[in-house]
């Protein structure tokens, strides 16, 4: 289960893509607990994972990649997405700018990161308690 200190992120790039498909909040936060328990499908380096996610009614061979900046601890940022139907991977330079935004964002201090959502550059999931 994800403890309350935990904060999990969406950049507005990864939200704009998310409505496009049927991923909800619900499924990230899944997807944080299994890669919590050691369930990661990539680490790629520079604390950037990749971690499929199963859509539903499909399994996760048929579902969506989804590539997270994490120190696996308190902070994780959802970045970037895709469906395997769409494309296979990344190339080198996305991978680079992504490593490069995820030293930027695990570093921001709380100020920075409460500006950043102000600004809706980053929206924030909220766990909410199962019953």
């Amino acid at each position: 289960m994800i403890e309350n200190h935990k904060r999990i992120f969406k950049t507005r790039y990864f939200s704009n893509w998310l409505e496009k498909t049927e991923l909800t909040d619900a499924l990230l936060l899944n997807a944080v607990e299994e890669m919590e328990r050691g369930l990661i499908d990539a680490d790629l380096g520079g604390g950037v994972f990749k971690k499929r996610v199963a859509l539903p009614n499909r399994g996760k061979s048929g579902s969506v990649r989804t590539l997270i900046a994490t120190n696996k601890n308190d902070r994780w940022f959802f970045m970037f997405g895709f469906e395997k139907n769409q494309r296979d991977n990344i190339d080198k330079s996305d991978l680079k700018f992504l490593k490069q935004a995820a030293k930027k964002m695990l570093s921001f201090s709380d100020e920075l990161l409460d500006i950043t959502l102000q600004i809706k550059e980053l929206e924030e999931i909220h766990y909410v308690q199962k019953n």
